[in-house]
């Protein structure tokens, strides 16, 4: 457990979803450092091809390995499905975001302020993903939706449906669409050395997005 961690309350009504694939040498750090924060650690693996499970699973993890690579959405939806708190937060496994921001994220859940709390990054790196994420916001709003960390109601988690490649803009309009209450808290990311491919998936993700802006639903914020 970090010293950040270990000075933080156990949030034992929380369970974190990592999906995690090809994360060996990430996962289990990033295990370790949720040790204490929340009171379930839950590593989707999306049948990774490195010790990503078994890293996990040393570090504490319960993990439920994926029979095939079926991608970031299936792997946290599964989570959502298999999470035994009232809250999950999706955290992304390779360490880039910080878990001592977790409680200020639940914190507004709990107290029925808010649906899904969003960690709002210092930096978003891919243009392709600010671009998303403003055509989503034309129809609500959204904040930072392409964030890999956030918390929300885990019954509201299993109602969403989140079609497409990825998350980005689709996430927060679903929970839009639901009357779903988001609020965000700034965070800061953490360095990874982890080489950062083009993500093409956007480009799909950008037919899937398209048809959600002639929606409607309530505006809340």
């Amino acid at each position: 457990m970090s010293r950040a961690a270990a000075m933080l309350p156990a949030l034992p009504t929380v369970t974190a979803v990592l999906p995690a694939y090809n994360e060996a040498g990430r996962v289990g750090p990033t295990v370790a450092a949720l040790q204490g924060v929340v009171g379930e650690i839950l590593v989707i693996d999306d049948a990774s091809r490195d010790a990503t499970a078994a890293e996990a699973r040393a570090a504490g993890a319960r993990v439920i390995t994926q029979p095939t690579n079926q991608g970031y959405i299936a792997a946290i939806k599964r989570g959502f499905a298999e999470a035994q708190g009232e809250v999950v937060v999706v955290v992304d496994a390779d360490g880039e975001f910080p878990v001592t921001a977790i409680p200020g994220l639940v914190a507004p859940i709990l107290t029925g302020q808010a649906d899904m709390v969003q960690g709002h990054r210092n930096l978003v790196p891919r243009p392709s993903e600010r671009v998303l994420t403003w055509l989503a916001g034309l129809r609500g709003p959204v904040g930072d939706s392409g964030t890999g960390l956030r918390a929300l109601r885990t019954d509201l988690a299993r109602r969403l449906q989140l079609p497409g490649a990825c998350i980005c803009g689709i996430f927060a309009l679903e929970v839009l669409s639901h009357g779903g209450v988001i609020r965000e808290i700034p965070i800061h990311l953490q360095t990874v050395r982890k080489p950062r491919r083009i993500a093409w998936f956007h480009l799909r993700q950008l037919f899937i997005l398209l048809p959600w802006l002639l929606r409607r639903y309530p505006r809340r914020a």
